[in-house]
């Protein structure tokens, strides 16, 4: 599985990029896609939504199953990835770039520090 060094992790198979300020991008993982099979619909966050750190935030839908995607992190949805309503298989082929979900802005004194890091991860999903 790729598990890229310069992201943060959560429990829940869901990456976080830091970008300007304190916004973050999020999706879900290779390790994730991978287990969910082909995403076939993918139900988004409301821009301007409020997400807490471990509260379903949207859904993934496979040709296995319906899964909630889980916010790493509290904050507000600033930006989705509306490209995934028509594209959904992105998040398949390209899970840690164009099939990313959302942008969030960190509530204040959150910190990405507290997630998992990339070897953390890795010892996660490698049992």
């Amino acid at each position: 599985m790729n598990t890229p060094d310069d992201l943060r992790y959560s429990s829940d198979h869901e990456w976080i990029r830091s970008e300007d300020g304190n916004r973050v991008r999020i999706g879900i993982t290779d390790y994730a896609q991978d287990a969910l099979g082909d995403v076939v619909f993918v139900e988004l966050p409301a821009v301007g939504s409020q997400v807490s750190a471990g509260a379903s935030m949207s859904e993934v839908e496979s040709t296995k199953s319906v899964s909630d995607v889980y916010a790493p992190i509290d904050g507000i949805v600033v930006e989705i990835n509306n490209d995934l309503v028509d594209a959904p298989e992105r998040i398949n082929e390209d899970p840690y770039g164009d099939g990313w979900l959302c942008v969030i802005e960190l509530a204040e004194g959150v910190s990405v520090d507290e997630l998992l890091d990339a070897a953390a991860y890795r010892a996660l999903t490698e049992g």
